[in-house]
């Protein structure tokens, strides 16, 4: 895949908008809009900003994976798998990043709850 649909995979598996990225890397939505159709592709260090908003690698949103290779790059643990490393309930976890009581991650409601746990942050 190209750089344009690394990006675009990465921010709909984070539910984020161009809005959303572009003000968290400080540019316009319509720079943001270019590097999702291919016009332009962004410098190193707009890809670093990029990656860390993502929370993925740069390497990810350079590579060139296929559709099998889902989630390759993207730096997530699941709840289920955070809630076993702290000996909690999933409920626990799930309420915890709603209120954003949790320091280690962030949930964000679009029609439905979306978690991101970083395992920096877990550990």
């Amino acid at each position: 895949m190209s750089f344009a649909k690394n990006l675009k995979k990465a921010m709909d598996e984070r539910n984020m908008t161009q809005s959303e990225l572009a003000k968290q890397i400080d540019k316009g939505k319509s720079s943001i809009s270019q590097y999702l159709s291919g016009k332009n592709v962004p410098k190193d260090d707009v890809k670093q900003k990029i990656a860390d908003a993502l929370d993925c690698t740069i390497e990810y949103l350079d590579s060139e994976v296929t559709e099998k290779d889902t989630g390759s790059g993207i730096r997530n643990i699941s709840v289920a798998e955070a809630a076993r490393r702290l000996g909690k309930s999933q409920q626990y976890i799930r309420v915890g990043l709603q209120n954003q009581r949790l320091p280690f991650g962030t949930a964000v409601y679009v029609k439905r709850w979306s978690y991101h746990i970083s395992p920096k942050l877990l550990t």
